[in-house]
């Protein structure tokens, strides 16, 4: 397994804000309402890791390390896992397990029909992120996991829908999310490729011995 210490210290890093938010929570340390701040963190920390997930791409084509590509796949993992983690805190903490009350948020608060679009999105590609998927769906499979651009989308949305108008802290994740999707673009990643190019080409030249003066 390549850069092994470098998969342990993102798992450790992606675990330790769950735990952490957890313990404030059983010391009473989360203020008047704990249930409810901690569905708030764990749904922003869901949202903060698939921007990470999306950068990977961007970081390995302007820096060409490989390290970036091997934890793709744990990051996506750790997102599903803090959106299932935001699910059912709000389904304990906010419901208290009540379904009934549940036909009646989704009347009343349409952003819960768009989190549960992006949980589907997050599930069917936790689900197919292994090698036998890979295999299996061939070409096809790169086409279904561009569902995370549709899930940065869904999250965006329904965060905004959640913090109406204190929306400060949503246009940082939006300006990253757009910096994100921008890098995408064919004209984007044609110019990070052609810098990359040129940083390898400067550095060749400076290896090479000076030529010789006669």
């Amino acid at each position: 397994m390549k850069h092994p210490i470098w998969r342990a210290s993102v798992f450790v890093l992606a675990l330790l804000p769950p735990l952490y938010w957890l313990y404030l929570g059983w010391t009473s340390a989360l203020g008047p309402d704990p249930g409810q701040v901690l569905v708030e963190r764990l749904g922003q920390g869901a949202l903060v890791i698939l921007l990470l997930t999306l950068s990977l791409s961007p970081l390995q084509w302007s820096m060409r390390w490989t390290g970036w590509a091997h934890v793709r796949r744990q990051l996506g993992l750790w997102c599903f896992a803090y959106v299932c983690l935001h699910l059912t805190a709000y389904l304990l903490f906010i419901l208290g397990l009540d379904w009934a009350q549940l036909g009646e948020e989704l009347v009343e608060r349409p952003y819960i029909i768009v989190g549960a679009l992006a949980w589907l999105c997050l599930l069917v590609m936790a689900a197919t992120s292994n090698r036998w998927s890979m295999r299996k769906l061939g070409p096809r499979w790169k086409k279904l996991h561009r569902l995370a651009y549709a899930v940065l989308g869904l999250g965006l949305l329904h965060m905004l829908w959640v913090v109406r108008s204190d929306i400060g802290l949503w246009l940082i994740y939006f300006a990253f999310g757009a910096a994100l999707m921008l890098m995408r673009t064919p004209w984007a990643s044609r110019r990070l490729k052609q810098r990359r190019r040129a940083r390898q080409d400067a550095r060749t030249a400076d290896r090479q011995p000076p030529a010789a003066r006669f």
